[in-house]
């Protein structure tokens, strides 16, 4: 298991999801942190939508990380969506998004934040690894496949 795996409960995992826009996304994934973790779905869709507007936290790919700082936070959190359709993400490639990991961070987690950031940029910049999650049956394969993620050395 890897530390990505540890911030991400099987609960806030989820394959098929239907979204048109960036907002029913990040609506649709405050809802898995609210039922698994009791963050309000309100600052969950405040500190994604606030944290976009300073530009696109999609990587290219078909990837996405949108991450968002939450006042009272004690531990970093995490969900990974794959949607139904790709939607437009604004990513530097132009290419639309349907592979979505959402980390949200204590208000004060500086350090944390970016060795969390910097795993899941490696993590998503291997093909293979992009390409296991978009075959993987359900969300217990895709969190399976997420835990199992080691760094190429």
């Amino acid at each position: 298991m890897n530390r990505i795996a540890d911030l991400l409960p099987r609960t806030n995992v989820a394959v098929g999801v239907d979204a048109a826009t960036k907002r029913d996304l990040f609506v649709t994934i405050a809802g898995l942190f609210e039922a698994s973790g009791g963050i309000q779905r309100a600052a969950v869709v405040d500190a994604l939508s606030a944290r976009e507007k300073l530009g696109s936290t999609g990587l290219g790919q078909g990837i996405a990380i949108p991450h968002g700082r939450i006042k009272g936070l004690k531990d970093a959190r995490g969900a990974f969506v794959r949607l139904a359709q790709p939607i437009p993400f604004d990513a530097p490639d132009g290419r639309p998004v349907n592979q979505v990991f959402v980390l949200l961070v204590p208000e004060q987690a500086t350090e944390q934040h970016l060795e969390l950031l910097s795993d899941l940029a490696q993590m998503f910049s291997e093909r293979a690894f992009r390409e296991q999650l978009a075959a993987a049956p359900d969300a217990a394969a895709t969190w399976q496949a997420i835990s199992a993620w080691a760094p190429v050395a």
